[in-house]
């Protein structure tokens, strides 16, 4: 057998020597960090933006500015979308019951649960403990919302929202994807099944948009064509329908009508895909200046928009309860119009907004750049 049949004695590295001027040994190399230790310092990950969530939250925050400018301005006890009455909108009219109320909030509650799962997703690959990192998140968006639910408009969704988060959203982390598809199922169809609207369907969209990411239908939303096609004709149809029942079933007077959510769910479906089918036209470029940058900046400017409200309405004067759509839509208008200057010039130079950039920090526990 020759030399090399034998195994080779594993010899220990060679550690060179080396000596200060004066002859003294040098402090030894510190050592290299360890793969726990070099992901937790880790820089935040750099996710390119998927441009139709921007647009799709900037439409939405329209919608839900118009629904809550008379709540804000009236400083109700009760958050708005909590109340299970179906009236004929704002005013009296027909139209804000059937096209604004209950319409948005359940676009954003599902962007919600979109973002939240995209963070888990880049955290996963950034960080050792992503999960404690989607905590710090929660509890951050709870203390804005207690300021904001406190200090200026009781009926506050953020509060909810990070509630909802610890208690539903991030426990579903640890669940399969096939289970977080199924418990947004049920709990989607539960509640106006149960007789209840508005906040009770926020753990199932949170849950839907978090099962919409994991599957990857998230990331190929800008590829996707026939499927928008044909959810938009589905719900424009189940829309139409249950707007009808609405109607007829508010007719009777009765303090809660069951279609009232069922609409609402609806129609945000057709206008989700309604808005994915025109970003696929030549009006995608127009879509995206107008409502991308109010997207973005969704944070701050829910936020804001309170504080607007409640100037305005401090200088119009008299109750809220009288205002008609000739009144709110130009005070919503003008607010958005504010909004959206202020938006786009700020990310000309910066990077996301200020409660934004706020909120990252809060996340990561570091402080992010902004520019």
């Amino acid at each position: 057998m020759s030399q090399e049949e034998f195994p080779r004695p594993q010899q220990a590295p060679h550690r060179p020597s080396y000596t200060e001027p004066d002859g003294r040994p040098a402090s030894p190399a510190p050592p290299l960090p360890s793969q726990h230790e070099a992901r937790a310092a880790a820089p935040p990950p750099s996710r390119p933006r998927i441009a139709a969530l921007d647009v799709i939250r900037g439409f939405a925050l329209c919608g839900i500015l118009l629904a809550n400018v008379k709540p804000i301005a009236h400083m109700v006890d009760a958050v708005p979308v909590t109340q299970a009455v179906v009236t004929k909108g704002q005013g009296g009219e027909e139209w804000p019951g059937l096209f604004v109320d209950q319409r948005f909030f359940p676009i954003f509650s599902l962007l919600f649960g979109v973002g939240f799962s995209l963070l888990l997703d880049s955290a996963s690959r950034s960080v050792a403990r992503p999960r404690v990192l989607l905590l710090r998140r929660l509890l951050a968006l709870l203390a804005i919302g207690l300021v904001h639910m406190f200090l200026l408009w009781r009926g506050d969704i953020l509060t909810i929202y990070a509630v909802v988060g610890l208690v539903v959203l991030l426990p579903s982390t640890w669940l399969p994807r096939w289970a977080v598809a199924g418990l947004a199922a049920i709990l989607i169809v539960l509640p106006p099944i149960l007789g209840s609207n508005g906040v009770p369907l926020v753990p199932g969209l949170f849950l839907l948009g978090s099962a919409l990411t994991r599957y990857g239908v998230i990331a190929g939303i800008e590829r996707a064509t026939w499927g928008p096609v044909a959810l938009f004709l589905v719900f424009v149809a189940g829309a139409v329908a249950a707007a009808w029942l609405q109607i007829e079933a508010s007719a009777d007077d009765t303090h809660f009508n069951p279609w009232f959510g069922v609409a609402g769910l609806l129609t945000a479906g057709t206008y989700v895909c309604g808005v994915l089918l025109l970003l696929k036209t030549p009006l995608r470029s127009l879509l995206q200046r107008i409502f991308a940058p109010l997207g973005r900046m969704a944070l701050t400017n829910y936020l804001t928009a309170t504080l607007l409200v409640l100037l305005t309405a401090s200088l119009i004067g008299g109750s809220p309860d009288s205002w008609t759509s000739a009144t709110v839509v130009p005070i919503a208008g003008g607010i958005l119009a504010v909004q959206w200057l202020w938006s786009t010039l700020w990310l000309r130079s910066y990077r996301q907004g200020p409660l934004e950039w706020l909120w990252r920090w809060a996340t990561w526990a570091r402080r992010p750049p902004l520019r």
